[in-house]
């Protein structure tokens, strides 16, 4: 690895890199995240880079409360600089990060919601700490669908039951609900949780690579949206999102302290259930 990152730390050990995000003052989805984002993806799209990457959190509140609202225009321009004008989405993007040769592990304390539960369901593999972690899908409360790969993972990992559930009540889900649901692969006691994803890594990172790639990519094959549905879906969440319901709930949990380290963040699912209902 060549590169350094505004917003990702990152440190190699053998053949395990660990990034862990690192945007005060609460690792916002911006431009910045997304500008580091795609240089990330693009050096380990290489064929020497590390065989198993762990993304985690410098903030033990917020892995990734959700995209910063008052930026979208910005973050989606830094997007499409990994795919194209026509690939102008946080969905493309993520959508690279599950196919990259790497086998990509998410560790999670604190919140992931809206985009960034999307990133973690786009890693192959998500371990969260079973005191803390929290994900929620809230987009449905604010005025649109998910629009980064919510609807196409959580779908093919939950069912269509416990799918519909997740996204439209953008209730927030802890860490034990999470795992029996499937939106993650285990909930660790906090205390074990680096042991526990540092010993899968290096186990997986010390097999055959080609072996590693070949049997990531026929699992993709059968388990990754197309390009199709992830741009349907970006296309529907950006018509939405500036639509007159979702600028106005939006502003008003603005009033209410959103993208501030307080109660409205902290408990994002109790704030979307109590704004007025609309039409």
């Amino acid at each position: 690895m060549t590169a350094s990152y505004e917003t990702i730390n990152i440190r190699l050990d053998g053949n395990v890199l660990s990034a862990t995000f690192n945007a005060p003052p609460m690792n916002l989805i911006g431009p910045e995240v997304v500008r580091d984002l795609v240089a990330l993806l693009d050096e380990l799209s290489h064929p020497t880079a590390p065989r198993v990457v762990i993304f985690d959190s410098a903030d033990a509140d917020f892995f990734f409360p959700h995209v910063d609202l008052t930026k979208v225009a910005e973050y989606t321009a830094e997007a499409a600089k990994a795919g194209g004008p026509g690939d102008a989405s946080l969905g493309m993007l993520f959508r690279k990060l599950s196919r990259l040769p790497a086998v990509t592990i998410g560790k999670l304390r604190g919140r992931a919601r809206g985009a960034g539960s999307e990133f973690l369901l786009a890693c192959d593999m998500r371990f969260a700490a079973a005191e803390n972690a929290v994900l929620s899908q809230p987009e449905v409360g604010i005025g649109t669908p998910p629009g980064a790969g919510a609807i196409q993972h959580l779908t093919r990992l939950l069912g269509r039951g416990r799918a519909l559930e997740a996204v439209l009540t953008s209730s927030d889900f802890d860490a034990d609900l999470a795992e029996r649901y499937g939106w993650v692969n285990r909930a660790v006691p906090d205390a074990e949780l680096d042991a526990f994803v540092a010993a899968i890594a290096a186990r997986i990172g010390g097999f055959p690579r080609d072996a590693l790639i070949a049997a990531k990519s026929a699992i993709n094959a059968i388990s990754l949206p197309t390009p199709a549905e992830v741009r349907a879906d970006a296309a529907l969440f950006q018509q939405l999102v500036r639509g007159e319901k979702a600028t106005q709930r939006t502003a008003e949990l603005f009033e209410r302290g959103l993208q501030s380290r307080g109660a409205t963040e902290l408990g994002l699912g109790e704030a979307l259930g109590h704004l007025p209902a609309v039409d």
